[in-house]
């Protein structure tokens, strides 16, 4: 079984029991729409490619998926920027990866001990990760990058009167897209919660206790409850009996008055 298949369903099974679910909700997915589009990828692979020209044809699992999540998490990005910074770190995972198969040959060799897809997937999510930053980002950048660079990669060999069929997202670059997602995403969780846990957490979370912190600081405490217990005057406390005494004292002064 290929590479990429034994990591998708690896990743199923780390979703299903949630041990990935902060990475997830970093990234606004919930487990449901993760599995999905695992599933759409496992099984899309093996679906016939889709034509677009005499030459030219897509990879549901290696190419349309991965292009549908990557527009679906630019999407849900926070803000303009992160969505800009997503489109950029792309372009520059892009050109990285274009310039590396252009010194690496693309199938491996006696002198190579990793193969060339492999190496492509590594560079992908590193450089994904240092121009995205963020998880969504880098995600994005590291499918992207090697999903366009098979589009480059087809168009200059249509230039130079080539007649080679190329499928975006088949084959080796199947397995190179899920490892380099997977690469970017652990390496920005990693240095991300590194970063955070030397700072005294995320901002979000420095935020939460901020609130918490002040929230218990306009609640008195026992000592202020005591003391204010304390300040009461005690004639305006209420005494059954001595309210008694005091309206038996009223009737006998009433009484004397009556006899005098």
């Amino acid at each position: 079984m290929p590479v990429g298949m034994i990591t998708l369903i690896v990743l199923a099974v780390l979703i299903y029991f949630g041990v990935v679910q902060r990475v997830l909700d970093r990234m606004h997915l919930t487990d449901r729409s993760a599995l999905l589009f695992i599933a759409a990828m496992f099984f899309g692979s093996y679906l016939p490619d889709i034509p677009l020209t005499s030459t030219l044809a897509i990879n549901i699992g290696g190419g349309i998926v991965p292009l549908v999540l990557s527009v679906y998490l630019i999407v849900k990005a926070d803000t303009a920027r992160e969505k800009s910074r997503a489109i950029l770190a792309s372009l520059i995972a892009t050109a990285a990866i274009y310039g590396a198969m252009k010194i690496l040959p693309a199938e491996p060799t006696h002198t190579m001990f990793l193969d060339p897809m492999i190496l492509f997937a590594l560079l992908a999510g590193i450089i994904a990760y240092l121009a995205g930053r963020s998880r969504r980002s880098a995600f994005i950048a590291a499918t992207m990058g090697l999903v366009l660079t098979d589009i480059i990669t087809h168009i200059q060999a249509g230039l130079v009167g080539a007649r080679t069929r190329t499928v975006i997202g088949g084959a080796g670059i199947f397995d190179a897209v899920i490892l380099s997602g997977i690469i970017a995403v652990g390496l920005a969780e990693i240095v991300g919660e590194s970063r955070e846990w030397l700072a005294g957490g995320s901002e979000k979370e420095k935020e939460e206790r901020q609130k918490a912190k002040d929230g218990q600081a306009g609640v008195p405490g026992p000592v202020v409850l005591e003391t204010a217990k304390e300040l009461v005057p005690p004639w305006e406390k209420t005494n059954p009996k001595l309210e008694d005494k005091r309206q038996g004292n009223k009737r006998e002064v009433s009484e004397d008055e009556g006899h005098k």
